[in-house]
């Protein structure tokens, strides 16, 4: 295995730890504190612009009540109001000061979140805002033994710098009011479009690529045969000097137990110095993707074709072309760009692009020989990703693989092992996103189902491949709709991508006779070479 091999097959391990799509939680719910007439409100987000004598001044993210009417969902329904500071400040008993339908600003504790909601709705406010003492957000719930519940103001809980902002401007100035919206998501934004074409574009050109190398492969094979080569030691001499690498089943377990304890440790030791260390990780993976994908391009050209040809020994390396040497510094200044300048908005086309290619190399050197082993991955990846988006929360209290491909704790916009497009018609913005272990599991045995039909010399309507391609594809359509249908939150892709295009595979083969075949083997059946020389004689 050459030193391309080994770096592309470590990054394979370590990035099968990204494996989710989610577009940003907007709704939350909470099993520790059930409904109950009166008390049924979804905990949503809430939008709260500050205007400062008529300008709007800065805009705040609060979370609405378990208790309290519905809140508006369009921003030019709802209406401004001026703000009034509590006195007391907690807001646990009746306001000194009288109230004619401002909004009140009160202090978090002393008292339940109803009794002040009570309070101040008896003294006349038209909506309560409750600053938190830290600068994370509480779901605001009613207590077991209270019973007057039937709060007619609407009731948001603002991060602490929100509440410092809003108090420092009422006392620098005579008017400050502000509005109360939770603006709906969209059904389906175009940035899922665009992420969903980019996830399958990226496994049908790394399939070609994966099957036209195998086909070359097969062809010069062949041909030494006819020649009269020993095909044992043609065999022995072509698997040293290959730059594939085969999995079998244990190394398939093995990848997603390291997976596991690789995610493990981000979820336990997330802050931005790890962050930091996987940025330089995901930056060597993507220059040696980046340039591999490069010199296949333009070996394409009759001018780079000797350039592709020609090598040169470089210590620690071995042999280079001049083409690689040509592109590796374009790659490694892409790459130390994007690490530099990965917080501005438009960061995230350079961090797809490097992705892209990393998995799109990945697919064409790492492969998966036959049906059996592809099972045994897609099975073992199938059940990681329910458990560590699912049941993790039972352990850990909170999905482990979302906090992770969030980031949240290290101050970044998330791992950067994923492919994200900004939401463009999302009131809340934010990113869709999808985990690399999204596209290379599943691509891994789309691109055998490719490689064994260019082996068979099977027409595309006969084949396996597009029918794999299908059903990825409506695997992750299906994910999207379960996402929408979820408010944003997090949904484990191989749930759905799995049962669709490994099902569909062995289904067909089945059918068809091929799974005995496809099993085992992974490769048609050929007769020797002589024999079919001697054919064609006769």
């Amino acid at each position: 295995m050459g030193l391309k091999s080994r770096v592309l097959y470590s990054t394979f391990c370590a990035f099968l730890c990204s494996s989710v799509v989610f577009a940003g939680d907007i709704v939350h719910q909470d099993d520790t504190s059930p409904k109950r007439p009166g008390c049924e409100n979804n905990f949503v987000l809430v939008k709260v612009p500050i205007w400062v004598d008529g300008r709007e001044e800065a805009q705040f993210v609060g979370i609405g009540a378990r208790f309290g009417p519905t809140l508006e969902s369009k921003e030019k329904r709802a209406n401004q109001t001026k703000v009034a500071l509590a006195d007391p400040p907690d807001c646990c008993s009746i306001p000194k000061n009288k109230l004619t339908g401002e909004a009140i600003l009160v202090h978090r504790g002393n008292c339940s979140f109803v009794t002040k909601a009570n309070v101040a709705e008896s003294a006349g406010a038209s909506a309560l805002l409750i600053i938190n003492n830290q600068t994370e957000l509480f779901k605001m719930v009613c207590e077991a033994n209270e019973t007057d519940v039937d709060i007619g103001i609407p009731v948001v809980m603002l991060p602490q710098n929100a509440g410092s902002r809003l108090k420092e401007s009422m006392n620098n100035t005579s008017h400050v009011s502000i509005q109360i919206y939770s603006p709906n998501r969209p059904l389906v934004d175009v940035a899922e479009v665009f992420l969903w074409l980019m996830a399958v574009g990226t496994i049908l050109f790394a399939s070609y690529w994966s099957a036209w190398s195998a086909r070359e492969v097969a062809i010069e094979h062949e041909k030494l045969l006819k020649d009269g080569f020993d095909e044992r030691h043609l065999s022995n001499e072509t698997s040293s000097n290959n730059s594939f690498v085969d999995i079998n089943t244990t190394s398939a377990i093995l990848f997603v137990v390291i997976a596991s304890c690789f995610l493990v440790m981000l979820y336990k030791f997330m802050s931005y110095w790890f962050i930091e260390i996987l940025v330089v990780l995901f930056c060597i993976g993507g220059v040696e993707g980046l340039q591999t994908c490069l010199v296949a391009l333009l070996s394409c050209f009759r001018w780079c074709e000797d350039a592709a040809e020609s090598f040169v020994k470089i210590p620690f390396l071995g042999e280079v072309s001049y083409l690689t040497i040509a592109v590796s510094p374009f790659c490694i200044v892409f790459a130390v760009l994007w690490a530099v300048y990965r917080t501005v908005s438009f960061a995230w086309i350079g961090q797809d692009i490097l992705g892209i290619a990393l998995i799109i190399t990945v697919l064409q050197i790492v492969r998966v020989p036959n049906l059996k082993v592809g099972t045994v991955l897609l099975s073992c990846a199938f059940l990681y990703d329910i458990f560590w988006v699912f049941v993790s929360k039972w352990w850990f209290h909170k999905s482990v693989m979302i906090v992770v491909a969030r980031g949240d704790g290290s101050g970044e916009d998330g791992i950067p092992m994923l492919l994200k497009i900004p939401r463009m018609f999302d009131p809340w913005g934010g990113y869709s996103i999808i985990g690399f272990g999204d596209i290379i599991l599943p691509g891994l045995i789309v691109a055998f189902s490719l490689r064994y039909d260019f082996l068979c010399k099977r027409s595309v309507r006969s084949g396996y491949f597009l029918w794999a391609m299908i059903a990825y594809g409506l695997g992750l359509l299906v994910t999207y709709v379960a996402l929408n249908l979820m408010d944003g939150h997090g949904q484990p892709a191989l749930l759905y991508i799995v049962p669709f295009t490994l099902g569909t595979l062995i289904t067909l083969a089945n059918t068809r006779g091929d799974l005995k075949q496809l099993w085992h083997r992974g490769l048609p059946r050929t007769p020797c070479p002589h024999v079919r020389l001697q054919q064609d004689q006769q």
